[in-house]
């Protein structure tokens, strides 16, 4: 992020500029004479000049709520900053996407290079390793347990075991497809992330979405996570966008810094929901994930009454747990406004459907990740809270760093351009994940339309790491693989071999659903009935499926029969299993109202994991979960 300070950046003049050769000379002692008196008044007049139209500018991108000159300055300068480091850095990802081999080429002999005086670039000998076939010939394909000790030692302060520097954090995956795991940090995972991605991504966004480029102030849905120490001092927690990560850009957010402060996620929700709603001129609603902007405007819609008499009144509700400092904080920003309270009323009152362009008619954006996991919560949105909004969902990025971004910003197909300098790739084909040594592809051999896991050597301690995600291969930008998110590994649903994927049940859920009346779809899991036990008595193996629904609280056993058939048609595999009866009848159980909210809160406290980055599972592996929701039946 470029910052600069106002003053030098109004009086000091830039490199090349006439004012800045007039300097060069005299120190020179090449011009004695004075400066004649007409320049200084019209250098005067130049800089009157020049102001008006930087205030000309801002103005013509500001809207709503009046806002002080150093709050609308500041950024106003980071989005031109911003905006200029994108423009750059798109050139550059332009000009290594016609040099894919080259460029992954150099991006790994870079993480050797840097690496290979640690004990772990001693031990493979890191310092010899000309090129990809030498690495990929003396380094086997790893996973988690390979690092895991190795890890161990870092955290207990141990140094130059995988990486030459110390790591920034301890950085803990979500733990979508098995346990949490903890893995590297660095600043460099950081900077690629910001440079190679952020920046990108918001060039791609204000070409698609032009409206986008203004001054009016973004409503972002993240908290403060909980960060614990190892023995030797180095943080664990989240590797995401945190307040305190964000903390010079906090004016861009209606939320204000203390409400940042507050621990508990229920509270400061409440916050990020009343300062939006002060604000009439929102353009952008971002987060992570579509699920936490799913869950904020399911929050709004229990508590909406609460927060519209909070405005009216001028006040913070006492409900909620908040230090004194930071009451009195946020409530010296807190003035009565019956008005735009009287406003909120009515639009509540006209119902849910659409809610967001009426509370904020200038909001141009959602910006959230809303493929894999998340593609049911924005599918949600869309057709309820936040219809006629445009959504983008701008990275393909994971704990591990940086893989791709969405250039294709208006696409209704989340695609995904692989960073060819961000990791080194390698390409597992579908049909040989499951043999002991099997041989990967690299960018350029890949075919379009075949389906791939990731092996990624990344800037933090991974090499030839299976991050267990499954991509499509959809086409190519220039010659650098563009894909689409499948599945997880982990997130297989296999009773009898069968391998159900994520996406494909999902489809044949959505299909069922729209075959029952009135019904909508809120959340749902899968269980394989394995994990069961004695929770639901002896049967042929089979899918246990909890729904959340809206609209209706009872189904038919035709109806719930819906769903096998649906997947039946969509799997030739799961038929004939059902057909030879290997395979019995999938079992939908109903779940109350809550219930996969609930079931999240369990989820984070159990695997540590933030707000900001949690992912619903939809298989479950552990066997108190599902008996958690089996508990929470209603049908």
């Amino acid at each position: 992020m470029m910052y600069v300070t106002v003053s030098s950046w109004l009086t000091a003049p830039p490199p090349g500029s006439p004012t800045s050769h007039v300097s060069s000379l005299c120190n020179a002692g090449l011009l004695r004479t004075a400066m004649p008196p007409p320049l200084p008044a019209a250098l005067g007049v130049c800089s009157l000049v020049g102001m008006a139209l930087l205030w000309r500018d801002m103005s013509s991108k500001m809207k709503g709520e009046k806002r002080t000159l150093s709050s609308l300055l500041s950024q106003y300068l980071a989005v031109k900053g911003v905006g200029w480091l994108g423009r750059r850095q798109r050139r550059k990802l332009e000009a290594d996407t016609v040099n894919v081999r080259q460029v992954q080429e150099e991006t790994l002999l870079r993480r050797l290079s840097k690496n290979a005086n640690t004990c772990y670039g001693r031990q493979y000998d890191f310092s010899s390793i000309k090129d990809s076939d030498g690495f990929r010939a003396r380094h086997p394909i790893t996973t988690y347990e390979h690092y895991r000790e190795l890890i161990r030692r870092i955290a207990g302060g141990e140094e130059k075991v995988i990486i030459a520097e110390k790591p920034l954090i301890l950085a803990m995956t979500s733990g979508t497809s098995g346990a949490s795991a903890m893995l590297l940090s660095t600043k460099d995972t950081n900077t690629e992330f910001f440079l190679q991605g952020v920046t990108v991504c918001l060039d791609a966004m204000r070409q698609a979405f032009p409206a986008t480029d203004s001054l009016q102030r973004t409503t972002k849905f993240f908290y403060s996570p909980t960060f614990r120490q190892s023995e030797a001092g180095i943080p664990i927690g989240p590797n995401s966008s945190t307040p305190a990560s964000s903390r010079h850009m906090l004016n861009l957010y209606t939320t204000p810094a203390p409400a940042f402060e507050v621990p508990s996620e229920k509270d400061t929700l409440y916050l990020h929901l009343l300062f939006a709603l002060k604000d009439p001129s929102v353009g952008t609603l971002e987060s992570n994930f579509a699920s936490t902007v799913f869950y904020a405007f399911s929050a709004l819609q229990g508590r909406w009454q609460e927060l519209v008499e909070d405005i009216e009144r001028g006040r913070v509700s006492s409900v909620l747990a908040l230090e004194p400092k930071v009451r009195s904080g946020l409530e010296a920003l807190m003035k009565p406004d019956p008005e735009r309270a009287a406003e909120l009323r009515a639009h509540f009152q006209e119902g849910f459907r659409g809610i967001a362009k009426r509370l904020w008619p200038h909001l141009h954006l959602v910006l959230a990740v809303d493929s894999g996991s998340n593609q049911i919560y924005g599918e949600m949105l869309r057709e309820n809270y936040c219809q006629g909004v445009p959504f983008y969902s701008p990275f393909y990025a994971a704990t591990e760093g940086l893989i791709g971004v969405n250039l294709w910003p208006q696409e209704p197909n989340r695609r995904y351009m692989l960073c060819p300098r961000s990791m080194f790739c390698e390409f597992l084909p579908e049909s040989s994940l499951e043999e002991e040594t099997p041989h990967t592809l690299l960018m350029e051999e890949v075919q379009e339309g075949q389906n791939y896991e990731l092996v990624v050597t990344n800037a933090s301690g991974l090499f030839r790491y299976r991050i267990g995600d499954i991509v499509k291969v959809v086409g190519f930008h220039n010659k650098c693989p563009i894909v689409e998110f499948q599945y997880r590994r982990g997130q297989m649903l296999s009773v009898r071999g069968e391998k159900v994927s994520e996406a494909l049940f999902l489809d044949a859920l959505k299909k069922a659903v729209s075959q029952w009346p009135a019904a909508q779809l809120v959340d749902y899991c899968c269980a394989e009935s394995g994990i069961m036990g004695d929770s639901i008595g002896g049967s042929d193996p089979h899918y246990q499926v909890f729904l959340e629904l809206k609209g209706v609280r009872n189904l038919t056993e035709e109806q719930r029969y819906k769903l096998d058939i649906c997947l039946q048609q969509d799997s030739a595999v799961y038929k004939s299993f059902r057909i030879k009866g290997s395979i019995g009848p999938m079992r939908v159980q109903l779940v109350a109202e809550g219930a996969f909210d609930e079931l999240r809160k369990r989820m984070m406290a159990f695997s540590n994991t933030s707000p900001n980055t949690f992912k619903m599972h939809r298989v479950l592996r552990r066997k108190e979960y599902a008996d958690f929701l089996l508990g929470k039946t209603i049908s």
